[in-house]
This record gives C-alpha cells, sequence and structure tokens, in this order.
C-alpha cells in the first residue's frame, strides 16, 4: 500500500510594511527599502543641508556629505533643488520661515508693550540658543556678504513680517506713553540681535578669557534678564525703572 504523503505549501513571504504618515508627508517601509513622498525627500535633505551649512558653511558644505545624509543620492538632491547655490537658498529660507513661524506664537499684539518687548527678547535669546544654526548659518551668509540672501524672494517678505511685530509693540508703548516718541525699531532689533549674535558667536573665547560657563543655567538666566533690562533701558523714559528692575 502505497504511503500517503502530507504535501504542505511553501510560505509565501509578505511585504513586511512600516507607514508613517502625517498630513503632508509619508515614509513606506517594505522589506528594509524605503519609499517616501516628495515632501519627506525634500524634508529630509533640508536637515541634513542645515546641519551641513552650519557645520562648515557653504564653501566647505559638501553635497555628498548631505545626500548620504538625508538617505538619498545627488540625482535626487539636484533633482529637488538644481544645485548646490539652489540648496542652500533653500535652507536660508527655511530657517527664517521657522523662526517666524515660531515668533506667531507669542502673539504680541495682545500684549502690553512692555511686557510684548520683554517676551519678546526672551524669546528670541532661548530661540537663538536652541538654535544655534540660525545663528551660524547667518553669520557664514554674511561673510559671503548676504550673496545668497539676494536671490531669495521670500527672505525680505518674511523679514518685513518678523520687524512688523517689534515695530507694532514699539508703536503701542509710544502711543500709551511708556516709550519714547524717538524710539527706532531698527536699533532694538540690532541691539537684540547683537547682544544674542555676540555672545553664541564667542561663546568659546569668552569662556575662556573670562573663565565662565557660559551654557549654565544660571548664566544663560542672566543675560536673557540683562538682554530685557538693555532693551527696556532703550525705549523708556529716563529715570522711569523697569519692570523687575
Amino acid at each position: 500500500m502505497a504511503e500517503s504523503r502530507k504535501v504542505t505549501s511553501s510560505p509565501v513571504a509578505t511585504p513586511i510594511r512600516t507607514i508613517q504618515t502625517s498630513k503632508q508627508h509619508f515614509e513606506l517601509k517594505i522589506n528594509g527599502r524605503t519609499i517616501r513622498s516628495a515632501e519627506t525627500s525634500q524634508v529630509a535633505i533640508l536637515e541634513a543641508a542645515t546641519e551641513e551649512f552650519a557645520t562648515h558653511g557653504f564653501c566647505g558644505a559638501r553635497v555628498d556629505t548631505i545626500a548620504l545624509r538625508a538617505k538619498t543620492n545627488k540625482r535626487m538632491l539636484y533633482h529637488y533643488f538644481t544645485d548646490k547655490s539652489g540648496l542652500y537658498v533653500a535652507v536660508l529660507e527655511r530657517v527664517f520661515e521657522k523662526i517666524l513661524v515660531a515668533e506667531n506664537g507669542l502673539n504680541l499684539s495682545s500684549k502690553e508693550p512692555i511686557e510684548g518687548l520683554r517676551e519678546l527678547v526672551l524669546f528670541l535669546w532661548n530661540y537663538f540658543l536652541s538654535h544655534q544654526e540660525f545663528v551660524l548659518i547667518l553669520s557664514s551668509e554674511n561673510q559671503l556678504k548676504a550673496q545668497y540672501i539676494k536671490q531669495s524672494k521670500k527672505i525680505p517678505l518674511i523679514h518685513a513680517h518678523f520687524a512688523e511685530g517689534l515695530s507694532d509693540v514699539i508703536r503701542r508703548g509710544c502711543e500709551k506713553g511708556v516709550f519714547r516718541a524717538d524710539v527706532d525699531p531698527v536699533q532694538i532689533h540690532l541691539t537684540i540681535l547683537s547682544m544674542s549674535f555676540y555672545y553664541i558667536n564667542n561663546q568659546h573665547t569668552i569662556a575662556v578669557n573670562f573663565k565662565q560657563d557660559l551654557f549654565s543655567p544660571e548664566m544663560v538666566q542672566s543675560w536673557g534678564e540683562h538682554m530685557v533690562a538693555t532693551t527696556l533701558a532703550a525705549v523708556m523714559f529716563p529715570g522711569v525703572a523697569t519692570p523687575g528692575g
């Protein structure tokens, strides 16, 4: 009698899928291969490029390194951004867009002028501390004499919108009689940026020369309050005590 055999079918390999989604982006992994939406690929390239340009400047940054960090290739990078210069301009626009979005969350128009100015100063100080790539990339762009910012149509609009927020706070302060009528918003803007950028750009030499840990919580808070006091003193009438001063 013939022995019956039980036939078992070979298991069919099924793709292992991992999907990450958001409103604009998706990432699909099938058996170790990653497929991204165009938006996700562009964001990955921009994030890698931001780190590379912040670390090495425009001239020292390498497109090969950016593509490797973004887990893509140069062909795809050039498809989105044309060339290294186009990518650099896109990075500049993105870092400006991010700070504008964050600043809009302050809702300065609803604040009293002194409170609003104080909040704006501390916001900028803390933003620059936690996003030093903004400071580094802008410093690099200044070494290039703003060559690439001049090529952007977005950045002047972003900056104008941001500057209007500060101007509105100062204008309302003047109307209420708490700020002097001759205050120049541009000078106040420069005062805030100067105190922030000098501190961050020169952190290493200052730390050695003054034997200070510039990024201890106490020092960071103290410098932020100094920035507030300096800025308020620049806009208020002489002899008027500043809040908390």
